[in-house]
């Protein structure tokens, strides 16, 4: 087990944590401790997900374990927390919100599989990176907001709850733009790959027919 790969497992084991503090943290009076660890946890979490692809690519650790492990820790935090939230804030996250982010990354997955299955890989867009800034800060700002409405820091106090419901409408309309700048992306390589695959086809039958015999 490589560094890479432990830093990505460590990403799945915070997903539980991560439910049990958003979902019990009703039942007991707090001062907002829980929603301040719980937004330290997400954070760290988004975090690892640059730092074990970094460190992979540095060392020259680039596994199939860790293939695997990165994406799929990547949708179960994404998944986890926005399942969470339609129960925790749901003033603010409904749950056809959650239903289009979350589809999103599944259909983002689904792309890249049929995509490898072709030989052939989709990149991540800047589109895509900036989509898990917004995410953060979605994420964050909602659990916030569940205790704090305006947050008085010295002189100035931050909206916080404004700050969480346009954070969350655009993370839900970057993650449709998102989801169409893939699709369009997958279309066009998928395109250029069946005409190459017929056009090799069609040289390999044209070969066959001179390499026949006449009688």
């Amino acid at each position: 087990m490589n560094l890479p790969n432990s830093i990505t497992l460590t990403r799945i084991f915070s997903i539980p944590v991560l439910i049990w503090i958003l979902s019990t943290s009703h039942l007991t009076s707090t001062n907002g401790e829980k929603e301040l660890l719980a937004s330290a946890l997400f954070i760290a979490a988004s975090i690892t997900d640059g730092i074990d692809g970094y460190i992979a690519r540095k060392r020259g650790q680039i596994t199939t374990m860790g293939m695997l492990l990165d994406p799929l820790a990547d949708k179960l935090l994404i998944a986890a927390a926005f399942v969470t939230l339609v129960q925790f804030n749901p003033s603010l996250v409904p749950a056809w919100m959650a239903v289009v982010i979350i589809g999103r990354e599944f259909l983002v997955s689904g792309l890249r599989s049929i995509a490898a299955s072709e030989g052939f890989t989709i990149q991540a867009s800047e589109l895509g990176k900036f989509k898990m800034l917004v995410q953060i800060v979605s994420v964050v700002a909602v659990i916030l907001d569940h205790r704090w409405k305006e947050w008085p820091v010295g002189p100035y106090v931050f909206p916080v709850h404004w700050i969480a419901f346009l954070a969350i409408w655009f993370m839900v309309l970057l993650s449709m733009v998102s989801a169409i700048d893939y699709f369009v992306a997958f279309w066009s390589k998928i395109d250029r790959h069946v005409v190459k695959r017929r056009r090799r086809a069609f040289v390999l039958t044209r070969r066959r027919k001179r390499d026949v015999p006449a009688t």
